[in-house]
């Protein structure tokens, strides 16, 4: 049997808190191991219990989403971060991206969404919404465009669009192990090393 994907839900609104906690007790194979209203709290349980996933409030009473998610990455860089928020962060996607966070959820998600995000996190992918991704405006990509054929740029946005290696796949026809094979050759010619930078490298020429 599979171990259970540990999610720790940090919020200081209760009632948002363990409502959120209910809908992820419905998933197969999730433990909530925890509700934390703060920084302090937080980092305490990610001690103790070593979560899978934080499904972090941006703005907390003692600390901010930017700096927490930093102390959590240095804790243990492999814990997936997604910062749930109901204020725009797009001013500061690019130093998110850059600590590694898996995912950007708005508190007014509904349960679908949060499924599937919890769901793309534990197959190893991220997920952008779709508002943010309007805004990257990815349809000014110049310098990718000269080191991507146009497949692989096919590819790329289809990645973060958030679909997984078997979407891909049934999309194009091929085997997952083909995709696979596409998308390390990708990763090589942006130079990064994971699915999130490959998505912040593949977005940044956006609009200042």
């Amino acid at each position: 049997m599979n171990m259970p994907f540990k999610v720790l839900i940090v919020d200081d609104h209760p009632m948002l808190a363990y409502g959120t906690k209910i809908i992820l007790e419905n998933l197969e194979n999730v433990l909530v191991v925890g509700v934390a209203a703060t920084g302090e709290k937080c980092m305490e349980y990610v001690h103790e219990f070593i979560p899978d996933l934080v499904l972090l409030d941006y703005n907390l009473p003692d600390q901010n989403g930017y700096e927490l998610t930093k102390l959590i990455k240095s804790y243990r860089e492999k814990i997936h971060v997604v910062i749930f928020t109901g204020t725009d962060i797009f001013p500061i996607y690019n130093e998110l991206l850059d600590l590694n966070v898996s995912g950007i959820l708005a508190k007014n998600a509904s349960e679908d969404q949060l499924f599937n995000m919890i769901r793309s996190i534990m197959e190893e992918q991220t997920v952008i919404p779709l508002a943010l991704f309007k805004q990257l405006r990815l349809n000014k990509i110049l310098d990718v465009r000269g080191a991507l054929t146009e497949q692989e740029i096919s590819m790329m946005s289809m990645v973060v669009e958030g679909f997984t290696q078997e979407q891909i796949a049934d999309t194009i026809f091929a085997s997952k192990r083909t995709v696979d094979n596409y998308l390390r050759k990708i990763y090589e010619k942006l130079g990064v090393k994971s699915r999130i930078q490959a998505v912040q490298k593949f977005v940044e020429n956006k609009s200042n």
